[in-house]
């Protein structure tokens, strides 16, 4: 076995093991011949499980990353050279991956800062531009992250109010949803209710964050997108030709809502972190915490000794803030541990 030299690891949720009943999904998949690229009991079973979750009108497309998910369902909604994208100035297509939006799909990205991570239908109006102006980009699709890279997380009727917006302005909704899970849990509300009813034309259903071993689904829920889907998903480099081993992990997380089993445990053990640091002088919590991360700030010397034993993100080095992360496998005991550690350093 390969030991890790850290006591305790609160960087990511990409870094834990995949979920024992999706291990076994995968292993109950490999047997015998199947067709490929898609065309296999297991994919189709899938196909009826999100139609089932966000209703019928839901085309899904698995794919291999969320990288790649996310340039798949933002390319089914830009035609147009000169098309833009209005996100966040934290959203995860602007700061994570590599510019991929713009070398892959060649359009502008238009961030705006936010103060918790989350775009208002006020922000959006304010970046509409000029229709009639040949020098600007004009912007075609508002993209989201839910869970936000900062921790939070949209309602249902904040969802609903930018997509508004944005169909009354000629554009769609994308939502990043590498953590959707988590935001339903926390919100206590469906997937329908917080993507399908809230108006989101297409969503990128995260699944290796929250205890898949590898792959996600692009769903598009107007019909008049999906058209372009099988030939882009190839295009993209998406399309896994063994598509059942992809499609039994996503199966699995939609068996008796395991996706929200797994999502609801890492939301609790984040809450227990934050809790059980909350009233130490010289640590802020920076952002509320309404998903499986803790952020926050502390003396430049207690993460510098906490960073000897345990693995996580400085987030802003300016202000000393860091990340910390929580998954499915998180133990009530590995919190505990860590936060006796982190009150040790701060004291210290």
């Amino acid at each position: 076995m390969i030991e890790s030299p850290y006591v305790g690891d609160f960087a990511s949720d990409n870094h834990t093991k995949a979920h024992p009943f999706v291990l076994d999904a995968v292993a109950a998949a490999n047997t015998g011949h199947a067709p490929a690229y898609g065309d296999d009991a297991w994919t189709s079973r899938l196909i009826d499980q999100i139609r089932s979750e966000f209703g019928d009108q839901a085309t899904p497309f698995v794919a291999l990353n969320g990288t790649g998910a996310n340039m798949l369902g933002l390319s089914l909604m830009l035609g147009r050279r000169y098309d833009a994208i209005i996100c966040p100035d934290t959203a995860h297509i602007a700061t994570h991956e590599t510019g991929a939006t713009e070398r892959i799909l060649g359009v502008k990205l238009i961030t705006v800062p936010t103060s918790q991570g989350k775009l208002t239908p006020e922000d959006v109006i304010a970046r509409l531009g000029t229709p009639e102006n040949i020098s600007e980009v004009q912007p075609k699709v508002v993209s989201i992250s839910e869970v936000t890279e900062l921790g939070t997380c949209y309602t249902p009727e904040e969802i609903a109010a930018l997509a508004e917006t944005a169909h009354a302005n000629g554009m769609l909704l994308h939502v990043d949803g590498a953590r959707i899970a988590n935001a339903a849990a926390f919100l206590g509300c469906s997937l329908r209710q917080l993507i399908t009813e809230a108006g989101v034309d297409v969503l990128s259903f995260g699944a290796s964050k929250n205890g898949g071993l590898v792959g996600e689904a692009v769903i598009v829920l107007r019909p008049d997108l999906a058209e372009g889907g099988p030939y882009l998903r190839r295009q993209m480099l998406q399309l896994a030709s063994k598509m059942r081993f992809v499609s039994a992990q996503l199966s699995a997380l939609l068996t008796g809502e395991l996706w929200r089993d797994n999502a609801r445990h890492a939301n609790a053990m984040a809450r227990r972190l934050a809790d059980g640091i909350a009233d130490l002088p010289g640590l802020t919590i920076r952002w509320p915490v309404e998903s499986n991360a803790v952020f926050a700030s502390l003396p430049a010397g207690a993460i510098e000794e906490l960073r000897s034993r345990y693995l996580f993100h400085v987030w802003d080095a300016t202000d000393n803030t860091v990340r910390w992360m929580t998954a499915f496998d998180t133990s009530p005991e590995d919190v505990d541990a860590f936060i006796s550690d982190i009150r040790k350093a701060v004291k210290g």
